[in-house]
């Protein structure tokens, strides 16, 4: 399997930061339609095997094919690339947070691209990997021939899970997961929605299927290491993808798919959908029934959307007639062309927003804040419910045996050293 060193296709400052970085990649399919995939936190290449399948007819890389006509070209096929993020995988694991963010994991995606000799690509991104393909997209949107972003948030807080004692639970069990088998129990709850998971496939609840199934995965490959995991959520946590950053996708014009499971705990979807909005017109939203992992939960749909994108960016087809937002949606005055505009009204109205924006945060913050005190205070409940009273028992010289006997009108009270009879009258 391909690995190649990302400071051989930099320059400067980058090569140098990035020396000694390899990261590991597959390529399948052939043709001249070339697809960039991207995953998220913790998550490996093969976690796109269904969209590879949907998208090239097949699981088996290039580099396993037989070189006696197994892998004829087809000039109206599609060549897809996945592979593994620093920090996880095959590829390379700094051990400095700084080493680990959406910008710097965007810049290893354009080495790659370079490597492969992909001078244009179309870019997709799951989670963690849509915030580094909107880096990417921003960094270089000449290169970008459409974009597809899969349960992604804007980064920071948004990354924040909804409050509540079922999705504070399954971080806290994330967390604390170092076993493949407390990390498989954990991640189908971070990954498929309930429904899904209690759904039978014959005699057995898919639940069951995809405990063992995510077992095997995990152990063949060993679970992520401390630097890798920290890394990578330092990387999401500080992503912002700045009103530069939309100017330059969006002036790019190319089209945009934001898919998203209703039902995602982890990335919530109304953050996507203020991200899709703010990326109008060049944006279409697309809302499944499923959770975070919602590429395999409802793969066919999921699917028919990427190959949409594609056809419609091949026909080149317009943002306005891409895009099924309203037109309100574009920002309702926060379009990107705000940061141009300098007249008094307007500044009033931008700072008016930036307060918004902070209040906001600081709300989120603080109820995220009471949500974990709120599940360390019933974790604590539970703990002293379940302690047993000890019993001690007194030093034998000291104990006195004492008796009582009522009957209808007397009690009576015995010890070993006197007899006492009382009368009721």
């Amino acid at each position: 399997m391909p690995l190649f060193d990302v400071s051989a296709c930099q320059s400067g400052a980058d090569a140098a930061a990035n020396n000694g970085i390899n990261i590991f990649y597959t390529t399948y399919g052939h043709g001249h339609v070339k697809v960039l995939m991207i995953i998220g936190l913790a998550g490996t290449h093969d976690s796109w095997g269904p969209q590879i399948k949907g998208l090239t007819g097949t699981l088996t890389p290039n580099s396993d094919m037989l070189p006696d006509g197994g892998n004829n070209f087809e000039e109206d096929g599609v060549e897809v690339c996945a592979f593994d993020n620093r920090g996880v995988g095959q590829s390379s694991v700094p051990t400095k947070k700084s080493q680990y963010t959406t910008s710097i994991m965007a810049k290893d995606a354009i080495a790659l691209m370079d490597h492969l000799g992909w001078r244009k690509a179309h870019v997709f991104g799951h989670s963690m990997g849509g915030m580094i393909a909107c880096k990417l997209a921003a960094l270089v949107p000449d290169r970008i021939l459409s974009l597809a972003l899969l349960n992604v948030t804007g980064g920071g807080y948004e990354c924040l899970p909804k409050l509540d004692r079922v999705t504070l639970s399954i971080a806290f069990r994330f967390l604390r997961a170092k076993t493949p088998e407390q990390r498989a129990a954990v991640d189908l709850d971070t990954h498929y929605s309930k429904e899904y998971l209690e759904e039978y496939v014959e005699n057995q609840k898919r639940r069951e299927i995809l405990y063992q199934e995510y077992v095997r995965g995990i152990s063949s490959t060993g679970m992520q290491s401390s630097y890798g995991f920290d890394g990578q959520l330092n990387a999401c946590w500080t992503h912002k993808l700045t009103q530069i950053d939309i100017e330059s996708i969006c002036s790019a014009g190319f089209l945009i798919s934001v898919i998203h499971g209703r039902h995602d705990v982890i990335a919530q979807l109304c953050h996507a959908k203020r991200l899709a909005e703010k990326l109008h017109p060049c944006a279409r939203m697309v809302e499944l029934p499923g959770g975070h992992l919602v590429s395999h939960e409802r793969t066919e749909e999921v699917n028919k959307a990427l190959l949409g994108l594609l056809k419609a960016s091949e026909q080149n087809l317009s943002p306005c007639e891409w895009t099924n937002l309203p037109a309100k949606s574009a920002g309702s005055g926060w379009k990107v062309t705000w940061i141009s505009l300098s007249r008094p009204v307007l500044e009033g109205r931008s700072n008016l927003y930036f307060r918004a924006q902070i209040f906001e945060k600081l709300y989120i913050f603080l109820m995220y804040i009471v949500g974990l005190f709120l599940l360390a205070f019933d974790y604590l409940a539970i703990i002293v419910r379940r302690l047993k009273p000890v019993k001690v028992v007194p030093d034998v010289t000291e104990q006195k045996l004492v008796d009582t006997v009522s009957t209808g009108s007397s009690v009576y009270t015995m010890t070993n050293e006197q007899h006492i009879c009382m009368s009721s009258n």
